[in-house]
This record gives C-alpha cells, structure tokens and sequence, in this order.
C-alpha cells in the first residue's frame, strides 16, 4: 500500500495542469505516492503534454466530459494509498503540503478528512477553505446577501464559518473540493462521490456523509496551496446559478425529509430565480449600455442637425427615425463596435456603412422614404465625435492613459535568477508583452521581501513575475501574502513552461502569457458572420427545398436541420472531435471537406484545429456545396 494517492480531474486548463503537477511533484517526496490525471475529452493538448512533461503519472484520457464525480471515482476505485487526495488543476501546493497533511491524519485517527487555507492568486485568503452544512437557514443568510453583511457572525455566516479563525485548526462540516484529503478507508465505509452530482455539490455530499459516518472533517491551516479559481469564475452566468442551484436541490432531496426538505426547496428555487433574474438583467445592462449611450450620441447629433441644415427631416416619434437609429446601431454591431478590445475603426466603418444604406434608401425612396442627406451626415459626424469621446473617457478611468484600444500598461517586474529572468523576458517578448521594467535575484534572507517592496514602490511595479525554478512555492505564498496590494498582481513562471500563469481575484478567470495564436471561430465578428451564414443558407434550401429533396438522405431530418440552424439551434459546419460543452451540435464537419468516410481521431481533430485557425464563411459554403445530399444528417 502506498502512503498518498492524488487525484486531479482535468478539463481543457493545460496550463494550469502544469504547473498544478509541477507543485505536486515536488511535495510528494519523502512519501511513497502516486499520482492520477483523469482527463475528460480536453481538446488544449492536455493528455498529450502530461504524457510528454510528467511520465510517472498515471493518465486515465476519457473519450467524452463525464463530470467530476464520474472522473474522481474512476481514479480512486485504482487508488492504492492509504490516504487520497483530490486536487483541482488550478493549484499550486506548497513543498510540505502532504507530509504535514499526512502527518496531522496519522495523529488524529478520527479524522476522516481534511481541507486546507487556501489562497486565490492575489495572496488573499479563500473563505470556502471551511464551510459549514448549508442548512435552509444558512442557506437563505447566504442566497440574501446577510453572509456578506455580517462576514464574521455565527449566526448569519455560517456557511463560510466567518466566526472561527482562519489560522487555527477546526472541526468543520465541509470542504471544498479543490483540495479534499480523505482517509482510504472513510471512503471504502462512506462510499464514493455521488455520480447523480455533474458539478459543484459533490463536495458537500461527500463532506456530509463523512460526519454521519461517524468520522471528524478537520480545517487544517498550517499549511497553504493557491487556488487560481476560487469558487467559480462565471458567478454571474445563468448556468453557473442553475448548475449550483440544482446540485443544492440534490444535496437537500437527499439529506433532508419533512417540513427542512420543503423549506429547503422553496429557499432554493427562490434562490435559482432571484440569482437567474439578477445575472440576466446584469448581462443585459452590460450589452445594452454602451448602445444607449451611443444612441443618445446619435440623438444628439439629429437635433444638432435639425438647428444647422437647412429643411431638415421633421422630428417625430416615428417609425422612420427609428428604422435610422436601428440601421446605424446595427450596422455598428455587426462592424464589431462593441467587442473586445474595442477599436474606433470597427465603430467608423459601422456607421459608414449605415449612413451609406439610408442614403442609398433614401434615393430609392423605399424603406427610408426622401430624407434630407445632410441631416443624416450631420447626425452620423457628430454622433460619432460624442460616441468617440465616451468611449475615451471610459478607457482612461479604466486604464489611467489615452491611448485608445490599449489596456493598462504593464509594468512588470521578475523575481529569480539571471538564467530565468531572461527566459521570463523572453517569453513576454515573444507574446507581445511588456518588457519587464525591473527584476531582482533572490538571495534568500529575510532582505529579500524588504527589496522586493522597493522595487514595486520605485518602479512603480503593477505586475510581479516569480521565477518557479528558483522560488519555493512557500516562499511565493508567504510573499504574495505579505506584499498583498490591489494595485500589484502576481504570476508565475513554472520550471521549463511557456506559460506564465497567475489570477488576480477569486472571481476571475486565471489568465496567462503564451505564444498568441489567432483562431478566427473564436473571434466575435467571425462567429456573428457564422452565425448570419446558418441562417441565410437554411432560408435558400428551404426555398430551393422542392428541387434539392430529391438529392437529400434523411428528407425529414433535413428539414429539422434547416429550422434548427435557422433559430441558432444548431449549426451547418462546426467542430465535432474537438467541441466542447459550449459549441452548438453540428450536421457537417471539416473532414466532410477532405472525406466522407471515418477518418482516425488524431487527423480529424488537426483537420479541426486547421479549421478554427483560418476560418472564413467561404470554409462553410465549400463544405455545403460538397456534402449536398448529406444535409439530412442526423446532429
């Protein structure tokens, strides 16, 4: 038997994998340990870098997502330690995580489990390292906002146990599950996770079921990992709310009965719609804004207009100016003048375009009917200096300069030895970055930290970039914790990486330097064209469909397939080998392009990959035009 069996779930976050795995070898030394990656159908090159960088771990490569409980327990049912782990991908473990984990477990044989301090990327301290049992009561102070109010009450933050000192240990209820390290056996008499959890919740059964099963859950805080995600990085999504939501609903149908069990389930669905309301109107608020102000612009220039030209087009609450407002605004969004990063060119050149079809209109003395030219020239010119000027103003409150469709400038400093400060810069040179304005080489004394805040107080330094190579991860925790400043965010180069990896908040997605690669089909303007595109050709073959029928396999699907890409419910052309959770079902791939029959997965996948790379609408209309008869395809 062996002492420690860590298990890592893992879904398209390489980078993050890496560095994770880096951390995890060197903390398994001194024990006699293995280590599982359960990978679920990642299509980042995941199984193909841990299989290249990391030898000695055992790689289980599922053909499709089957969730994180499904995953968890198809390593644990091979584990043959004494101890196992559970561990996200998005950590980083101190050197001495294990031993003192391994240690405190041998020393309290209660002890069924046990969860860590954990830190987000910033060096602030993870409330959800102890949790308490979500209650309804707990429940309904967390859904309302009261645990966020009284962050330290009992009574009203019991869910994150805001009352007990992070820096002690405690008996707690749960544990998160980025970091779970369970005793063999607690599992073999509690059972394994629950598969009927997708994701998120899973944690808190497990935790539950641990304490019915008679055994201790210990918040242990002597030791620290980063945890680049914390809880969620899409709060605010309607499917985040629902995901959690629902694994509540589980949990509760499960664990409580009676008059709690009902209670519970008002509280949640309350819950579910409250937070759904609230993350819908945030979204579109946040869509919308930025089209309000450029109408009030636009608004603005029509009066201006009405004051300057001469027989101006009459100021009426009409249909008309509404058609004029809607060409403009949507000739601007479909430009790309409100993606990111945002460019004035996009915003011009939708204007233009707009300006040009209401003129074109308006000769034609059709849709727009006869409209006074200069008035439109005059609204569109002056809309676009009050559109031009908000969007400047935005930009320097959020990134303290002028210069337009730049972010913030980064002032980068590197902390390591001269071999890999250079390779650091290197790296950011070759991704486009900053050029790092200082670095410091460690000597390993107590000064260090002292140079390290001279050097972000004299260089003015908003970005810290510790070597991995050289730092222990302990000392990168203990620095980020005493150094913790909103104005400086801390990444991390692992040993022989070319990612530079790190997150400035528990609610932010990590981010990293790479080498850039443009991938057209991510691209907004691109998808947006795609999508015009499904619509457009499912309109022409349901026109042409009495003569194209008789050449189609599968009539009634074909006609399933024309309404479904019609209403962007599916797509003509898209990944298959390498979709996602989020791609919409597709009826033709890539490879339909090169061959009709069962290509291997490896080549299907590069022909994919080749695809999203160079995507334009004309890849689409090759591949339709090729596979005519193979529009009733079944998604």
């Amino acid at each position: 038997m062996k002492d420690l069996s860590v298990i890592i779930v893992n879904y398209n976050v390489s980078y993050f994998l890496e560095q994770c795995l880096l951390s995890v070898r060197k903390a398994v030394q001194g024990l006699q340990a293995e280590v599982f990656v359960v990978d679920n159908n990642s299509v980042d090159g995941s199984v193909e870098m841990v299989r290249r960088r990391f030898p000695e771990v055992v790689l289980l490569a599922n053909k499709e997502n089957l969730g994180f409980s499904k995953a968890n327990n198809q390593a644990i049912r091979q584990a043959q330690g004494k101890y196992v782990l559970l561990l996200n991908p998005d950590t980083v473990v101190e050197e001495d995580t294990f031993r003192k984990c391994f240690q405190f477990m041998e020393e309290h044989p209660g002890a069924g489990a046990l969860g860590v301090k954990m830190m987000d990327g910033a060096g602030k301290f993870l409330p959800e390292s102890k949790r308490g049992l979500p209650t309804p009561w707990v429940a309904f102070a967390k859904v309302f906002g009261l645990a966020a109010l009284f962050p330290t009450s009992s009574l009203f933050n019991h869910y994150h146990l805001g009352h007990l000192s992070h820096d002690e240990v405690h008996q707690v209820d749960i544990l998160a599950g980025a970091f779970m390290f369970m005793r063999a056996k607690t599992l073999a008499k509690v059972g394994l996770l629950d598969e009927g959890f997708f994701m998120y919740g899973e944690d808190i059964d497990l935790s539950y079921r641990i304490k019915e099963g008679g055994y201790e859950v210990y918040y242990f805080p002597h030791t620290r990992i980063i945890h680049y995600k914390g809880e969620s990085t899409r709060k605010t999504s309607a499917n985040y709310v629902f995901m959690f939501y629902r694994a509540m609903m589980i949990f509760a149908e499960k664990h409580f009965s009676g008059r709690q069990a009902k209670l519970y389930s008002v509280l949640i669905r309350l819950a579910i719609y409250l937070r759904a309301a609230m993350a819908l109107v945030s979204r579109v608020f946040q869509w919308l804004f930025p089209v309000l102000l450029d109408g009030l612009c636009l608004a603005v220039g029509v009066w201006l207009g009405v004051q300057v030209v001469a027989h101006p087009v009459p100021l009426e609450f009409n249909g008309k100016w509404g058609l004029y407002f809607a060409v403009w605004l949507g000739t601007a969004f479909f430009s790309g003048a409100y993606d990111q990063p945002p460019h004035l060119y996009r915003l011009v050149r939708g204007m233009l375009w707009g300006s040009i079809l209401l003129m074109a209109f308006s000769s034609a003395g059709t849709i727009a009917g006869s409209a006074n030219k200069r008035h439109i020239l005059v609204a569109v010119l002056v809309g676009l200096v009050g559109m031009s000027l908000w969007r400047f103003v935005w930009h320097y409150w959020q990134f303290g300069h002028w210069r337009f469709g730049e972010p913030k400038a980064k002032r980068i400093a590197v902390v390591g030895s001269s071999q890999e400060i250079k390779r650091a810069a290197e790296l950011l040179r070759q991704v486009g970055a900053q050029k790092p304005g200082a670095h410091l080489e460690p000597q390993h004394t107590p000064a260090d930290l002292r140079q390290i805040r001279e050097v972000i107080q004299i260089h003015k330094i908003n970005e810290l970039i510790f070597c991995g190579k050289d730092l222990t991860v302990s000392q990168i925790i203990e620095w980020m914790v005493q150094i913790h400043n909103r104005a400086v965010e801390f990444k991390i180069l692992p040993e022989n990486s070319a990612y530079i990896i790190g997150s400035s908040s528990k609610n932010a997605r990590g981010d990293y330097y790479a080498l850039h690669i443009e991938v057209n089909l991510l691209n907004p303007y691109h998808r947006r064209n795609k999508i015009i595109l499904n619509s457009l050709v499912s309109v022409l073959l349901l026109v042409l469909s009495p003569v194209l029928v008789w050449r189609v396999k599968g009539k009634k699907q074909f006609f399933r397939n024309c309404l479904g890409n019609l209403f962007g419910l599916y797509q003509w052309v898209g990944l298959k080998e390498t979709a996602t959770d989020e791609t919409r079902p597709a009826v033709l791939s890539p490879v339909d392009k090169v061959s009709q029959q069962p290509i291997h997965l490896t080549a299907a996948r590069q022909i994919e990959m080749l695809y999203a790379k160079d995507y334009t609408p004309s890849a689409d209309l090759l591949i339709l035009v090729r596979n005519l008869s193979n529009l009733g395809r079944k998604v």
